[in-house]
Order: C-alpha cells, then structure tokens, then sequence
C-alpha cells in the first residue's frame, strides 16, 4: 500500500512564477488526508532556500527539510569521499555548497544548471580536472527544461555528456533518476520506495526513473515540460497520464482502486 507521495516541483506545482491551476488544493487534499509529501526536484540554478522562497511567494509554506536537492546529495557524496568540489553550477547554487570540504583527498567536478556560465573556458578547466583523475559529479542529466518564457532549453544533460565523452569517463548521477535520491526522500518520510508514489512531468526522469528504483507507483502530468507521446518514449511507461496534479492526486486517493486505497496501481490513461 502507497503510504507517502514525492512530487516534482517545476512543471507540477509551480511554472515560472504561477501555481499551476488546482495545485494549492491538491496539496491541501493530500495533507487533509494525511498523505506524507516530499518534494524532489532537479532544479540546480538556485539554491534550496530559493526554492523554498519561491514556493512561499506563490502562497504554499513548505518546510525547507520537505524538499530534496541534488546539490543535497551532492554535498553528502563529497563528505563521504573526502572531496573537495570543483564547482561547473551557476553562481546562485554557490551558497548550498559553502560547508562542503575544503581539503581532502582530492577534487571532484561537480556539474549543474550553469546556463550561460558553461562558458568554453570553464568546460575546459573542468575537462582538465576530469583527465587528471577527479570525478565527474552529475546533479543532474536531464535534456531539457521548461524555461520561464514557457519554452523547452537545452538542460544540464548534455554538458555533463560532453565532458564524460571528452574525458572518456562515467558520470556519478546524483539527482533524478538515481535510486538513492529518490530512497533518501522517502526514508525521510520513514518510508520504503515501494511505499511511496511519484508525480513528475519529465517521463524519463520523474517516471521511468522512480519506477527503475522500485517506487509503487509513478504519474505523469500534462503539464510543464510534457509532451504528446513522451509517455512511449521511456524504459519504465507511466502508472498514469493525467492532465495535472489535482488529476493525480485524485487518481491516486480514489477509494479502494487508488494505490493510497489499497488498490493495485493499474494502468490508467486519462482521455
């Protein structure tokens, strides 16, 4: 039985700088029913309190603990490895990485969201880096993103190929889809990944990902960075295909046939 929900948060909740319609009463819905929410985005151009800001001014108060960054994972994995970052992100995320270490065994690249910061003199200097032998950290390797003009941009994915391809090395995936991400939001809920569901608009990321790591269930919404047909497109197909998140959410606390009912997640394909 599904006991807990992680939810994108760009393209689901919010786009650009206004809820998507019927988001704040989905959330509302979910904590009346006493559903436990983690949010997991791959977000990496700013940092998590910026983040947590935003979701404020757009009248939602999400305690900064409920949300999971990249950057997050990011500073764990340099802690563990005794690394110290060679940043490729943009100036904003700066500021989640000032407790990572500044001494260690060694360097590792860290690559995110770094728009027009991937400048060639900075892919280089990271490249040199990579073939002396640091690490490549990837935040994230989605293709795209929903800009806030409301049209796709070219995301951090193809950045982290091309330093991989160019050092000839494997990239360390530490946002979405990496298992661990998504297991580390829901053990904060004290909950296994088959307890829990996902929401996402990215159906390689959010979806295919999530149900690769063993999440019950995985929805995809119509809305952010959705496109016709991304749902055939993916490994892992979607539990469901629904317009938004108020239609997930009622798919998934629809009585006894909803996964938070109890019931077997079938596959469901909203008209």
């Amino acid at each position: 039985m599904v006991r807990g929900l992680l939810l994108d948060l760009s393209g689901v909740v919010y786009v650009g700088d206004r809820l998507v319609e019927g988001a704040a009463d989905a959330l509302a819905r979910l904590e009346a029913a006493g559903v436990p929410v983690r949010f997991v985005t791959n977000t990496t151009s700013q940092p998590r309190s910026a983040i947590v800001a935003r979701l404020s001014r757009l009248g939602l108060e999400v305690p900064l603990s409920h949300v999971f960054t990249p950057a997050m994972a990011a500073l764990s994995w340099l802690r563990e490895h005794e690394l110290v970052p060679h940043l490729l992100v943009h100036p904003r995320l700066e500021v989640d990485f000032a407790d990572a270490p500044r001494s260690g065994k060694g360097t590792a690249v860290v690559v995110g969201d770094a728009r027009e910061h991937f400048t060639y003199p900075a892919m280089n200097a990271a490249f040199r880096q990579l073939i002396h032998g640091a690490p490549l950290l990837a935040l994230a390797q989605n293709r795209v993103f929903l800009d806030d003009d409301g049209e796709l941009s070219i995301d951090a994915g193809a950045f982290v190929h091309a330093l991989a391809y160019a050092a000839q090395v494997e990239p360390v995936l530490l946002g979405k889809p990496a298992p661990g991400f998504f297991a580390a939001a829901a053990a904060s809920m004290g909950l296994r990944l088959d307890e829990v569901a996902m929401v996402g608009d990215d159906a390689e990321a959010d979806v295919s990902g999530a149900l690769a790591a063993g999440v019950a269930a995985a929805i995809l919404v119509r809305t952010g960075k959705y496109r016709k047909g991304d749902e055939d497109r993916v490994d892992h197909p979607p539990t469901a295909v629904v317009d938004d998140l108020a239609a997930a959410v009622e798919y998934l606390l629809s009585g006894d046939t909803g996964p938070f009912g109890g019931g077997k997640a079938a596959r469901y394909r909203q008209q």
